[in-house]
């Protein structure tokens, strides 16, 4: 069609309109189509218009087609009503009449921190592929009472509620049993993104004043709060990371086999539990939990606990004792010069209020 304004034009091959209209094998006359000086001017520009529209449709025919039939389809389907919808399970959002529960808990942590908790049974706030029941009612004020005590109030204590309003995560969820894994380990808690935590075992939550309390409790009430110290441990470090020279002290030992191995063998190598071991990060948060939930003299007696000789990987007893006290300097530092908290004087209050609820 560029050529039609030359000087020279070829005869023209004219197939009128009537006959190429609707038939795919017909729109290929056109092809060749030419327009010599026997064919008006004002008739040009409508000639090249059709070939254009010729071109479209054979390019375009199964998409016209199927346009055609997904609009008559449309047109056939019929407008259903839902009727009522008002009684339609959960829609609106959860809706409940207030206890003494739900108050206590906007009194002491959302109207103060912004914290919700979720105690009221929703497998979809856990993990869908577990077998999880739901927290006893009883068990909830003692143990947000507790988590307030031993967690958000030493911090508070120790440097100030703007800044546990500000980097405390904002929602818990609860739940009864423990999370089960594949691997015969258990999850006491999880963190997503720093926002929300799920906190497990609640059921089995007995303190110091309980009738039913035994010494043996202990370890769960320590393990709750030492998974709230290692989940918040990692909002501080995604926060503001700690020093890279901490992921050197016991490089080459991280290791996903950590479930197969004992917190005491651990030790021999240089880390604070057998978790510690499974990465740098879960190393360091370990160190933070232990430390605090433990205190002190906990910790040394751990460190002190570890006996003369070479461990499985060939480390030996100084060595292990030196991993460990370079681990201790990194995390003091970090909470002194990254947010001006003194841990060893945290760690004095946290340890008080464990001991409240276990001896």
């Amino acid at each position: 069609m560029n050529n039609m304004y030359t000087n020279k034009r070829p005869t023209a091959k004219v197939i009128p309109i009537t006959i190429a209209r609707g038939w795919k094998h017909m729109y290929q006359s056109y092809d060749g189509l030419i327009i010599d000086h026997r064919v008006p001017r004002w008739l040009v520009p409508l000639l090249e218009r059709l070939k254009q529209i010729k071109n479209f449709l054979v390019n375009h025919t199964q998409k016209i087609v199927f346009g055609f039939c997904l609009i008559a389809s449309l047109a056939s389907c019929k407008k259903e009503s839902l009727d009522k919808v008002d009684n339609i399970p959960g829609l609106g959002g959860d809706t409940w009449t207030a206890t003494p529960i739900d108050k206590w808990i906007n009194d002491s942590l959302t109207v103060p921190f912004n914290i919700a908790v979720k105690y009221k049974w929703d497998q979809f706030e856990l993990s869908l592929n577990k077998t999880l029941v739901p927290p006893k009612e009883d068990k909830i004020i003692p143990v947000l009472s507790s988590i307030k005590k031993v967690w958000l109030d030493t911090y508070i204590a120790e440097k100030d509620s703007m800044f546990m309003k500000k980097y405390v995560p904002k929602f818990f969820a609860l739940a009864g049993s423990a999370s089960w894994n594949t691997d015969g380990t258990i999850t006491l808690g999880t963190a997503e993104g720093g926002r929300k935590v799920v906190l497990y075992v609640l059921n089995d939550f007995r303190i110091k004043g309980n009738a039913d309390y035994k010494p043996s409790d202990s370890f769960n009430i320590k393990q709750m709060f030492h998974t709230i110290e290692h989940e918040f441990g990692h909002i501080l470090h995604q926060t503001i990371m700690y020093p890279q020279d901490y992921k050197t002290i016991t490089v080459g030992f991280y290791s996903s086999n950590w479930n197969n191995v004992s917190d005491a063998n651990a030790n021999r190598d240089g880390f604070v539990t057998a978790y510690a071991e499974s990465a740098p990060d879960e190393d360091f948060v370990e160190m933070i939990a232990m430390m605090l939930i433990e205190g002190k003299g906990g910790f040394d007696a751990i460190v002190n606990s570890i006996p003369p000789g070479t461990s499985s990987n060939n480390v030996t007893q100084a060595q292990a004792v030196s991993k460990l006290r370079q681990k201790e300097a990194i995390v003091v530092n970090y909470f002194k010069d990254t947010w001006g908290i003194n841990f060893y004087s945290l760690q004095t209050r946290v340890r008080a209020q464990v001991e409240k609820l276990i001896r």
